[in-house]
């Protein structure tokens, strides 16, 4: 059977005028049904004669002024485009010399290599004083690895000066921070060797060190940490009311509690004085609203007169309970002004972080645009030959189908021609990520495909597929924990071939590289590949049996990870589970957030604490100078006693131990009082900002984002929005899960296997094609093309509320011109109309 394409008295082949002609051709013409399409400009209908079938086209009167498009002006447009695609602020200068270097400053190579600076500036503090030991190096070569990151860092600054207007680039702070924190390196360097050829090396101090993370948060790349910074820095001010009230509430329980103890001669269990100095009696009440010294610090007084534990009830009821949830909700509030929404009267508030991307993404997508731009009609449209060169400049390379299959959903009324309401959502479309059955074809397709298409293959092939299979080898994953729980080792060369053969099936149904691009199938082939490698390594190093049993039990019970796909198939779960997919890139940045806390207080802590506490062999130590740590200030407090010598600031790396449990809290004064006793009571001046800044501010401020995006989640999946956008990919039949119809006759994948975890990746409902395509104004291409969109609702919250507050938007609504100055002079109400 063949097709033709009839426009007047000329034809053409559909298939190799895909790419050329003005107007996409959609269809594959090989089913019996004869449909026809309605546009404004023209009228298609299909009619069959014998083996051929004739499309024919009644142009309408079309009246278009299609300028000439530069070169200049494409690669403009382009990159325009990819910039509202990744998020990125378009303002460089509009010429072609300055739009290739905006594109080489932005290349992934470039990226990459700045990371690489960036973690190896960082590291370098493992090989410099204080050293991890083994790993010391001399000053001069952490200094030339430095010094080689710092140029690396010069190099991109000069880099994006290049195309950008030098007001912009003067006037942007991140840049200013950059520049300044170069300098204080080279200052800061250049003393260091100064000092330490002088002869006065033992003075000498890297006092620049601090500002290393600065490097972190002030490059482009890192825009989400510096996101996340610069919403803690605009909560900040709110919140300060509160701790000023919580910190004078410290003051006078102090001085209560010096009026009430001070003077009855009360002890601590080791003897020391209770509540004689008001400055301990501060910090000991503190520690209590952490709970940490709960109730060891009331004992003493309780022991004296059972109604002092009035004081300190009502000390934890008003700083604990009240305070502390006080603390929080403001926190909780303001976190959302600044960064999400503020919720009132069942309204939406926009927000300048959320406005600001909406509009970033606006702005480049109109200006792109304006410079594609046809009047066609007195009406400014972009037709399809433009559309389909500038798709062809925008990465990852795109088939001629995938094309017209992106043209066919933004054109929203069929006429042939994306106005600009429709060209807004092109960012979007190409974020949604979409997959060609036909590249999935196995290898065993194409070495054996007489074998791989066998009925017995098919059989085969179908049951892999189907969602049993899936189940069976759950429900071994679920036998084979139980039977490792109750030490029944008899049976796990059984289930290690059995999970072998599933893996090895499963590549040989959907193909190598459509099998490893799920997560949890490289998990299951890490877990599986590494019990066979791991016991047959055993097996010739002549191991006992059971440390061969050991190695494949660890291994095997790994996979039972793997259920955790199965609870958030679970309706009740599902909220719950997509909640904390979604925080994940949000859990990596406020990662970041705290690697830069951390860090900033490894290196000064390092500076005042390193060497004052040491570990040694507590058992069999003859040494003197040994005992207690290395420092007989420590003999006999809790800190020696709890055995705590190995939490140090000796390196970097056991600083980041020690900072982390004081993030737990749970100890952390006695951690505190250890190096108290070391130093000096100064020293509880680092203890408390760190506890303050990581745990009472940082961390408040993440559980109200955790908060914030689990409500929304809820909300979310309770309304099951969509967009216009993808309810007509849904309606079109284009959604990953769709599968074509068996009726289809004549096609490559009449026995097409498709694998029954793409609907449940996909997240969503399939419609029932008999019913929805009833009340479906658009024609039905599931049997047309192999090309799927990945929809799913499990989106990240921050393209949620950017689609929320989008969808309220004018079309030539772009927002301010001075985008990366924008700030939130106003609030912008949203309907929850779509809720």
């Amino acid at each position: 059977m063949s097709a033709t394409l009839k426009i007047g008295s000329e034809n053409c082949d559909t298939k190799d005028d895909v790419s050329s002609s003005d107007a996409p051709v959609l269809f594959k013409t090989h089913t019996d049904e004869i449909p026809a399409v309605i546009s404004k400009d023209r009228l298609v209908t299909f009619s069959k004669e014998s083996e051929n079938i004739t499309i024919e086209v009644d142009n309408r009167p079309n009246h278009s002024e299609e300028a000439p498009l530069s070169q200049t002006n494409l690669l403009l447009a382009s990159t325009l485009v990819c910039d509202a695609k990744n998020g990125r602020l378009s303002n460089f200068i509009p010429s072609d010399q300055c739009v290739r270097l905006y594109l080489i400053y932005h290349h992934w190579g470039l990226s990459y290599m700045l990371y690489f600076f960036i973690i190896l500036h960082h590291a370098i503090a493992i090989c410099e004083d204080p050293a991890v030991e083994g790993y010391h190096l001399p000053y001069w070569v952490t200094m030339c690895v430095e010094f080689a990151c710092i140029l690396f860092y010069l190099f991109r600054l000069l880099h994006c000066a290049s195309f950008l207007p030098a007001e912009t680039f003067c006037r942007d702070k991140k840049n200013i921070l950059v520049i300044a924190a170069i300098i204080l390196t080279a200052i800061d360097m250049s003393c260091y060797i100064g000092l330490v050829n002088s002869g006065y090396g033992y003075i000498a101090y890297r006092w620049s060190r601090p500002l290393r993370p600065l490097f972190i948060v002030n490059f482009s790349e890192s825009k989400q940490v510096r996101r996340a910074f610069r919403n803690i820095r605009k909560t900040l001010p709110d919140i300060l009311n509160v701790l000023v009230l919580f910190f004078l509430s410290i003051s006078l329980f102090s001085l209560m509690a010096q009026k009430l103890f001070q003077k009855r001669n009360l002890k601590y269990p080791d003897g020391k004085p209770y509540f004689n100095n008001y400055f301990d009696i501060y910090f000991q009440l503190y520690v209590l609203v952490t709970t940490a010294n709960n109730p060891d610090i009331m004992m003493p007084a309780y022991d004296s007169n059972r109604w002092f534990a009035v004081f300190f009830i009502a000390y934890l009821i008003i700083c604990l309970y009240i305070f502390m949830n006080i603390f929080l909700a403001v926190v909780y509030n303001n976190y959302r002004k600044h960064l999400k929404l503020y919720y009132s009267h069942c309204c939406y508030l926009g927000e300048n972080e959320v406005r600001k991307l909406v509009y970033m993404k606006r702005k480049s997508l109109a200006k792109a645009f304006d410079l594609l731009k046809v009047k066609k009609d007195g009406v400014f449209v972009i037709d399809f030959k433009r559309f389909n060169v500038l798709l062809k400049m925008i990465p990852p390379a795109r088939s001629p189908m995938m094309v017209n299959i992106l043209w066919y959903v933004l054109d929203t009324d069929g006429d042939n021609a994306v106005e600009k309401v429709d060209f807004l959502q092109l960012a979007d479309l190409l974020n949604v990520t979409v997959s060609e059955v036909t590249d999935r074809r196995s290898i065993f397709d194409l070495i054996t495909p007489s074998c791989f298409h066998s009925k017995f293959s098919m059989s085969l092939r179908q049951l892999v597929a189907h969602k049993y299979f899936r189940y069976f080898f759950d429900l071994m994953i679920l036998l084979n924990a139980f039977l490792i729980a109750f030490d029944i080792t008899d049976a796990e060369w059984f289930f290690l071939a059995l999970f072998t053969l599933e893996i090895v099936l499963k590549m040989y149904t959907f193909g190598v590289m459509h099998f490893f691009r799920r997560f949890w199938n490289i998990f299951d082939f890490l877990v599986i590949g590494g019990a066979i490698i791991g016991t047959s390594i055993e097996s010739f190093m002549d191991s006992s049996a059971d440390d061969k049993t050991r190695t494949l039990d660890i291994l095997l019970v790994l996979r039972v990870l793997r259920l955790v796909k199965i609870i958030g198939g679970i309706e009740r779960f599902q909220v719950i589970v997509t909640t904390i997919l979604n925080l994940g890139p949000s859990i990596l940045t406020y990662g970041g957030v705290l690697i830069v806390v951390y860090y900033v207080f490894a290196i000064i802590g390092m500076e005042f604490f390193h060497n004052k506490i040491k570990y040694f062999d507590y058992e069999n130590n003859t040494d003197p100078s040994q005992l207690y740590c290395g420092n007989h200030l420590l003999n006999g407090s809790l800190f020696y006693q709890s055995q705590y010598c190995s939490n140090n600031f000796n390196n970097i790396l056991n600083t980041f131990v020690i900072l982390f449990e004081l993030m737990v809290v749970n100890q952390w004064h006695v951690l505190a009082n250890g190096f108290v006793l070391a130093t000096s009571k100064v020293a509880r001046l680092y203890f408390f900002a760190f506890h303050l800044t990581c745990v009472i501010i940082v961390l408040n401020i993440f559980t109200a984002f955790v908060l914030e995006a689990f409500i929304l989640e809820y909300s979310f999946c309770k309304s099951k929005l969509e967009s216009a956008m993808e309810k007509k990919i849904i309606e079109m039949g284009l959604q990953l899960g769709r599968r074509q119809s068996q009726n289809a006759k004549g096609t490559d994948n009449d026995n097409l296997v498709i694998d029954s975890e793409d609907i449940i990746e996909s997240d969503d409902e399939v419609p029932d094609k008999s019913t929805n395509r009833r009340s479906s104004i658009y024609p039905d291409l599931s049997e047309k093309t192999d090309i799927r969109f990945h929809l799913t609702k499990s989106k990240n919250v921050e393209n949620l509320l950017q689609r929320m507050f989008e969808n309220e938007l004018d079309v030539d609504d772009d927002g301010p011109d001075d985008i990366d100055n924008f700030e939130d002079e106003t609030t912008m109400t949203l309907s929850l109309k779509t809720l």
